[in-house]
């Protein structure tokens, strides 16, 4: 990283783990939780989500050591290098950056379609033009109160994280705390309103339908990997890195389990099936019927998109900010403000990109949650990787958080990401489809060759090829944050 500029170490604790929770936490416990119910069972989804989330902890704890042993903006980026090579960090970060840019764009639409759900056929007025639906069903028709939500949403939340990291985790704490509040007030009410009964059938279709739910699950811990994007950015002991980045994972287990019982205890099967927005329904019931409550908890599901929309804006413009730095995209993105001391050039970028989401109407959800996720599992492979690699290199580096039992949690981390990523290949339950998933992954490749060897070419200085400035770069950086005393 250049020495004449640097990141702000701005993050405590509480923003830390409020930055990772929410990232993980979005809209979808407000309207998924009864799918989960209903495909294995009030136990069999809780179960799911347990063993799911012990899986991402597997991964989650090889992030963890080397987040704490390289505290780098764009974390991954330097362990994939030090461990694999410039390519696979090149490989690496580029599918991070489609995974953290695809989130963000979907928030950009999940926005608006959040407000058409509760608001109706009231809330589109203005009718702009029909988008062809790629299922060969009926056009949508995009209208223009739906778009404006989804563009003034996302230029504010970009203004928010070009502003400094302090305002956006303070912004994240917020919400935060009101997304906690709303899942203590279910848990509650349905504590005392809800019955047992209710919960049954405990199990649907034994094994298979506690396999349907497992699957969906690694796509609802994404977002922990937050954490080693801004790592230069927290004030903290190492060590307190690692510790708090799986602890974001468990505290996502526990939300995710909780929200399961509090819905199941309250809704019978009957109401499972016909309701839109089953957790708010349940938080409506738990409490006699108040559509107040119901109103505070879509609340609290709105926080949840705002706070998923502003930690992956930062994971996004810290990976890329980090690999201009190293010459792996244009140097300009790797610039500073001088005010806020943001990487401003990176998240106007992102936002250009994302803003223009809405446009392509509700139906992009999909294609943009599926194309970024294999991106994010790909990265998650990587890391797994590298870990296994670094223990064998090497041995002495320094481990503020160190796992004990050697590379056994490496390997089984590389399992679990090889198993989500044949979930995406054709033939299986989470397979892309073709044209649109398919072509946003392959024309993103393309931009990577491209942005590889133009970058590489232009970031040659005289005596030094651009590779060989990039990889001096790394090992610089690499060789100070080794030798850093002061948050051992």
């Amino acid at each position: 990283m250049n020495e004449d500029q640097g990141l702000i170490k701005v993050l405590g604790n509480r923003d830390v783990l409020a930055l990772a929770f929410g990232a993980m936490i979005g809209w979808g416990w407000v309207v998924t939780a009864g799918a989960w119910i209903m495909k294995a069972g009030s136990l069999g989804a809780m179960l799911a989500f347990l063993v799911g989330g012990t899986m991402v902890i597997l991964v989650g704890l090889t992030y963890a050591e080397l987040a704490s042993a390289i505290p780098l903006a764009g974390g991954e980026l330097y362990y994939a290098y030090k461990g694999l090579g410039r390519v696979p960090a090149f490989i690496t970060m580029w599918a991070i950056v489609l995974g953290y840019v695809s989130v963000v764009a979907f928030e950009a639409v999940a926005l608006p379609t959040v407000f058409q759900s509760l608001f109706g056929e009231a809330f589109l007025k203005v009718p702009l033009y029909d988008i062809p639906s790629s299922s060969g069903g009926e056009p949508q028709t995009l209208y223009l109160t739906w778009l404006a939500v989804g563009v003034i949403g996302s230029i504010l939340i970009a203004a928010v994280n070009y502003r400094g990291l302090k305002l956006a985790s303070f912004v994240t704490f917020v919400l935060t705390v009101l997304i906690i509040l709303a899942g203590i007030l279910l848990i509650g009410g349905s504590s005392f309103a809800g019955t047992t009964a209710n919960m049954e059938p405990f199990f649907v279709d034994g094994v298979k339908g506690f396999f349907v739910v497992l699957v969906m699950t690694p796509f609802m811990f994404v977002g922990f990997d937050v954490i080693p994007q801004a790592a230069e950015e927290i004030d903290l002991p190492r060590k307190r890195i690692g510790q708090l980045l799986v602890f974001s994972v468990a505290l996502a287990i526990i939300w995710y389990i909780a929200v399961i019982f509090g819905v199941s205890r309250v809704l019978d099967a009957q109401q499972l099936a016909d309701s839109d927005l089953v957790t708010a329904d349940a938080m409506k019931e738990a409490f006699g019927g108040s559509v107040l409550m119901k109103d505070f908890l879509i609340l609290a599901g709105v926080g949840g998109i705002l706070t998923s929309w502003i930690g992956f804006y930062v994971g996004g413009s810290r990976a890329i900010y980090a690999m201009a730095n190293v010459g792996m995209l244009p140097e300009a993105l790797g610039v500073l403000h001088e005010r806020y001391g943001t990487p401003h050039r990176a998240i106007l970028l992102i936002a250009v990109l994302t803003t223009m989401a809405p446009f392509f109407g509700a139906e992009s959800l999909g294609w943009l949650v599926n194309a970024g996720g294999i991106g994010l599992v790909v990265a998650w492979l990587m890391v797994s990787i590298s870990f296994i690699v670094i223990r064998k290199k090497f041995p002495n580096m320094r481990r503020p958080f160190k796992l004990s039992g050697g590379t056994v949690i490496g390997w089984l981390a590389v399992l679990l990401s090889l198993f989500v990523f044949v979930l995406y290949l054709p033939g299986m339950p989470a397979a892309l489809s073709w044209p649109h998933e398919w072509v946003i992954v392959l024309v993103w490749s393309v931009l990577g060759v491209v942005f590889y060897f133009y970058s590489t070419k232009s970031f040659a200085k005289a005596g030094e090829t651009g590779t060989e400035r990039a990889n001096r770069i790394m090992d610089e950086d690499l060789e100070r944050i080794e030798n850093e005393e002061e948050y051992y």
